[in-house]
């Protein structure tokens, strides 16, 4: 087992790779650094594995691909996951390292948003995109994650080894803050100093597509994680919708003994059938999720047990 494992996906980062690599060596000169090459054609490995670094390959692309694969494989006292083309500082590595080894902290978030981000990135959809993630889950969750989409993140091996990795590409971030929020997870912000992509390196990030992906995400995860509120909400909505409806056909048959609109009267029952179907839909998954949860539980005493017999 290492003691510190850094742990970088790329995908076409020839150009900054080397640099990352060798900051992080000078940082951290004990830890082994893992480069994970996801279908690289400007020659990312070798120039990876001339800076030092162990390379690795993913041959499923996506970010989310490529940490199934380097959770799955690598067992480390810590793990510190960095993206290759160098924007993030070497020198907050330590600190959010000695987080993880003496706090005991599960996961540590590299906070760019309340540093420089608005203003080294260039790219005002990226910044309005993260902004808007950050409120939803925060307002969804009820947490405090600084910043859910950053790429600079340090975990300790019992979240590594209990998190269920479903996301391919790059909203994956987002599923681990979620997963760490509602795991219970000791979680700590560490603000660094974020700095654009140097000249001639390009942003994999489609700004519109991956941002409609991490929506999907919120959307896809909130219903999995809270899905008495979900249908709870949505239960709400159609028993209103029906009642809205059924009020003019009340009142006039009030006033004439008559239903005239009789067509109105049997889609405002049929509306609040579902509306009752979704609020029992809600209660049977949120059982269904407690008992997950209690599951989790057990699988983390598990995890520990096992780390520290590896530690041994």
């Amino acid at each position: 087992m290492d003691k510190i494992a850094i742990l970088i996906p790329c995908y076409n980062e020839a150009l900054t790779i080397g640099k990352v690599v060798s900051d992080f060596k000078k940082v951290l000169p004990e830890a082994v650094i893992y480069v994970y090459d996801n279908n690289s054609v400007d020659g990312t490995d070798e120039v990876a594995r001339a800076a030092g670094a162990v390379v690795r390959y993913e041959h499923q692309q996506g970010k989310g691909n490529v940490v199934r694969r380097m959770f799955s494989e690598i067992d480390a006292q810590c793990y510190l996951m960095v993206d290759g083309d160098d924007t993030y500082p070497a020198e907050s590595a330590p600190q959010m390292v000695k987080k993880i080894l003496e706090d005991r902290a599960d996961m540590i978030v590299g906070d760019r948003l309340s540093s420089t981000y608005f203003e080294e990135n260039k790219r005002p959809f990226h910044n309005f995109g993260n902004s808007l993630v950050r409120w939803s889950i925060n307002k969804l969750f009820k947490n405090d994650i600084k910043d859910i989409m950053t790429g600079y993140r340090a975990f300790s091996y019992r979240f590594v080894k209990t998190f269920p990795v479903l996301s391919k590409g790059f909203e994956i971030e987002t599923e681990m803050s979620i997963h760490a929020v509602d795991k219970n997870m000791y979680v700590e912000n560490v603000i660094i100093e974020y700095r654009d992509r140097p000249e001639g390196s390009d942003s994999k990030l489609d700004t519109y597509g991956d941002g409609m992906k991490v929506l999907k995400t919120i959307f896809r995860l909130f219903r999995f994680y809270r899905p008495n509120i979900f249908f709870g909400t949505t239960a709400a909505v159609l028993f209103v919708l029906s009642i809205i409806f059924l009020v003019p056909v009340l009142v006039t048959y009030a006033e004439t003994g008559l239903v005239p609109q009789f067509p109105t009267l049997i889609v405002c029952g049929f509306v609040m059938i579902a509306s009752i179907h979704s609020l029992f839909t809600g209660l049977v998954l949120k059982t269904i999720y407690q008992k997950n949860r209690q599951d989790f539980e057990m699988d983390l005493y598990r995890v520990t047990d096992e780390y520290l017999k590896k530690l041994k």
